[in-house]
């Protein structure tokens, strides 16, 4: 249902378990939502929401206001901007919006390119997964040029419960970065706390509710006590963050700082998920 009516045109492109509803959101706050899927299945979760469906990238690009892609990394955003019409599709007032996880320094250099032809960027990573995007809680952290941000702001709402101005172009993808390094480390905390308490005999799901509601708890330690992340798409989680957690070490280097400390706890904890998930899945089944 449409609540509002707002004259921006939003193309979407990364209908996944996290960007689907981020564009559900979009349509259903009265933005005019244009979106293009390479499977036509992921159309889907759309079926009750305004939309315009596109036959590709380049008919999305020039036919919307803000562009906006939620994609697994900085090179499907080169991918898309290499389809064939892209190019020609871009336009001067145009807002490229990466809802990714990707370096800052490469988001520095798509910037660049599309600053040449007068289409502005933002790199504006979301965190809360696919569940903060049902609820529409995502927090959303941006960097670029602040009046592209200040335009983009409403839209982002749609989804968000936070929303973040965080500096120049590549300061959205250094903070969710910072932010998934702390996530990840504390995942190696959850880790060791799940193995411990397989091996005590204890009600894993009642300790873990009640150190999640005292000073011990986290937001890692709550997603898996939820069942939010389930032993069929660890993997891919895990695939994930191994990615981010060495996108944030490649990005503290380049500011000549030292990673390892949490670098090495983050990569800990995202190698050992796919294990705590499938030991909380025992204690549930017994």
């Amino acid at each position: 249902m449409t609540t509002n009516q707002h004259t921006a045109t939003v193309g979407f492109i990364g209908l996944g378990d996290q960007g689907a509803p981020m564009a559900q959101a979009i349509g259903d706050n009265g933005f005019g939502l244009h979106v293009w899927a390479r499977r036509p299945q992921s159309l889907d979760v759309l079926a009750q929401t305004r939309h315009t469906v596109h036959d590709s990238p380049a008919s999305l690009a020039a036919a919307v206001d803000i562009l906006a892609l939620c994609l697994r990394d900085d090179r499907d955003i080169w991918e898309v901007l290499g389809t064939p019409g892209v190019e020609d599709a871009l336009r001067p007032g145009l807002i490229v919006v990466n809802h990714g996880t990707g370096d800052p320094g490469e988001n520095r250099e798509i910037a660049g390119h599309l600053a040449g032809k007068g289409v502005a960027y933002l790199d504006a990573p979301v965190s809360g997964g696919g569940a903060g995007a049902r609820v529409r809680a995502l927090t959303t952290m941006a960097g670029g040029d602040r009046e592209t941000y200040q335009k983009c702001e409403p839209v982002f709402a749609a989804f968000s419960r936070t929303i973040a101005y965080m500096g120049p172009s590549g300061s959205g993808q250094v903070t969710k970065l910072l932010n998934n390094a702390m996530t990840m480390s504390n995942l190696d905390n959850a880790v060791d706390l799940i193995r411990l308490l397989s091996g005590l005999g204890m009600n894993v799901q009642a300790v873990i509710d009640v150190i999640d509601a005292s000073s011990g708890g986290s937001a890692i330690l709550r997603a898996l006590g939820n069942d939010d992340v389930t032993p069929e798409i660890a993997p891919h989680i895990q695939g994930l963050m191994r990615k981010d957690i060495e996108h944030f070490a490649d990005a503290i280097r380049a500011c000549g700082l030292d990673p390892r400390p949490l670098h090495d706890r983050g990569l800990a904890g995202a190698s050992g998920l796919a294990e705590a998930v499938a030991l909380l899945a025992a204690d549930a089944g017994r």
